[in-house]
């Protein structure tokens, strides 16, 4: 259970709102501390999700993201999108990006004609519940003009299969630009998987993801030499390299030396295949990998087995 008062797990500047901050349960996991590296935006749900299994959720996030509406609007002037087959949200922050885009374009007429082919509008896992009436409104009057396409395997690869063969349609392609790291590969593989399958994919960057600073490893460091931490959560392969980049500002060269030194015990956790290749790539050893990862119960559970 919540309580109303519960405390507020903070990072640097970062806070989790009260509502679904973290507070101590009275089961018997709860010796069980969870650190997880999520932007602001996924924080609340995951750290919910741990706090009902019974850890206690530690926030420390690696990034953070900034929705670039400005750089949408000019993809959202009738009728640019004609020319298009599809578009492809590759995250809620792409989505609400696109949403505040649509606010400030105060569109009077929709992006697309009642008349055409199918428009293909993807999104992965949880993240097509965002896509409600009020967005497609925003695409089309003809609502059956409109298909939304969620793949039955929450990764980009299984977008791209969803998707089927592209026959050298165009599709728009709203991604982050990466700040203060390296861009990991998930995004150009993806670029580079629609157009082996015959899309003409456009990249947009509908927002920005950036480096959260040298102090955001404070917490797991700090929890890891006084071994009071039992597992860390990565949600994207962005975030394991936001954590590594800090960790060296801490003294540290890897993370795998800290864990080893400090804090053997602990269990490094990441949300699906994609991130545990990421983390992998990076020189991370991954414990625990979800293999239901169109949410993140997939990845609280899976700790729970472990």
């Amino acid at each position: 259970m919540i309580l109303p008062n519960a405390m507020t797990v903070t990072m640097q500047n970062h806070r989790l709102p009260a509502a679904v901050a973290a507070t101590t349960p009275l089961s018997a996991s709860s010796k069980h501390t969870v650190a997880f590296t999520t932007p602001p935006n996924y924080a609340a749900r995951l750290s919910h999700l741990l706090t009902l299994k019974g850890y206690i959720p530690l926030w420390c996030p690696t990034v953070l993201v900034h929705p670039t509406p400005h750089i949408l609007l000019p993809y959202l002037s009738p009728p640019f999108l004609q020319p298009f087959s599809a578009l492809a949200f590759t995250s809620r922050t792409a989505i609400h990006s696109f949403s505040e885009a649509a606010a400030a374009a105060r569109l009077n007429h929709p992006l697309l004609s009642s008349q055409g082919d199918t428009f293909l509008i993807a999104a992965l896992g949880k993240d097509a519940e965002l896509i409600d009436s009020d967005v497609l409104a925003k695409f089309c009057h003809e609502p059956n003009r409109i298909r939304v396409l969620v793949p039955p395997t929450a990764t980009p690869r299984g977008l791209v299969e969803s998707l089927g063969e592209g026959n050298g349609r165009k599709i728009l392609c709203l991604v982050p630009l990466v700040v203060g790291l390296e861009e990991p590969s998930v995004v150009p593989d993806f670029l580079r998987d629609l157009e082996a399958n015959g899309w003409a994919p456009v990249r947009v960057n509908a927002y920005e993801t950036r480096w959260a600073g040298p102090e955001c490893a404070r917490e797991v460091v700090e929890r890891c030499e006084s071994g009071a931490l039992s597992a860390l959560v990565f949600t994207s392969t962005a975030e394991v390299e936001g954590m590594l980049k800090s960790l060296r500002e801490f003294g540290w060269t890897n993370l795998g030396e800290l864990v080893r030194e400090r804090c053997p015990e602990m269990v490094v956790a990441a949300h699906g295949p994609v991130t545990a290749a990421g983390a992998e790539r990076l020189g991370v050893k991954v414990d625990v990998v979800s293999s239901r990862f169109d949410s993140f119960d997939g990845v609280v559970d899976a700790l729970g087995l472990r």
